[in-house]
């Protein structure tokens, strides 16, 4: 009888061919990359990484919600933008907010604008209520004290300020800088699987320091393809 994959169900492709396409997405190779090394067409690898990132993003949504100390900014995403415009004025672009726990994990949302009332929202439902909040001078912020977080420490952007005695945001900046550079080697990512994309961004920042593959093979043990 013919063994199942138990990554990959109704699959035609064998669980050790199967394992070696997740080693290579381990490693980050692109989806050429890959086809060229295991003898797969593209669109067959492709649709494999773009069902291994889905499964990704589930995972991002069972995440606990944040305490402690914890990190929130906002970053803009693509290539286009109008001449003269940057930042929060920006035009064209994708906007991600991120929550990040000190010394520990980052959570990002694709959100339509950056108002309290948004950023907020995603706030008190992804950060406890007796955490302690670093952000930066954005009016966006503005209230958390009131609806319940004990301590909220910003750093002064607008007047070149990066740190101060008693805040930063340093951590979910560092992961900015990880995604975009990342994401550089796509040459462009499509609008529809951008955020599939920034959650395997995600993935890998969490998991900067672990075993990617064999965090792999128990995830789509578990929840398989």
């Amino acid at each position: 009888m013919k063994r199942l994959n138990r990554y990959y169900r109704r699959s035609r492709i064998a669980e050790k061919k199967f394992r070696e396409i997740i080693k290579y997405f381990s490693l980050d190779l692109t989806a050429n990359k890959t086809a060229e090394l295991t003898g797969l067409t593209h669109k067959t690898v492709n649709q494999i990484y773009l069902k291994i990132r889905h499964r990704l993003a589930e995972e991002s949504q069972r995440q606990s919600p944040f305490s402690g100390e914890v990190e929130v900014d906002e970053s803009y995403f693509g290539a286009r933008r109008i001449k003269g415009k940057r930042g929060r004025g920006a035009s064209g672009k994708t906007i991600v907010f991120g929550t990040y726990k000190r010394n520990g994990k980052v959570y990002t949302e694709i959100v339509p604008d950056v108002q309290r009332k948004t950023l907020q929202a995603i706030i008190r439902g992804r950060v406890s209520i007796e955490t302690v909040i670093h952000s930066d001078g954005w009016r966006g912020y503005n209230g958390l004290v009131d609806i319940g977080y004990p301590k909220h420490f910003r750093v002064n952007h607008s007047a070149d300020e990066f740190a101060n005695d008693v805040s930063n945001i340093n951590g979910i900046e560092s992961f900015w800088s990880f995604a975009k550079r990342r994401l550089l080697k796509f040459n462009g990512v499509k609008k529809e699987t951008f955020h599939l994309h920034l959650k395997e961004c995600e993935f890998r920042f969490n998991h900067r320091n672990d075993n990617l593959y064999k965090l792999l093979l128990s995830l789509l043990r578990k929840f398989p393809l």
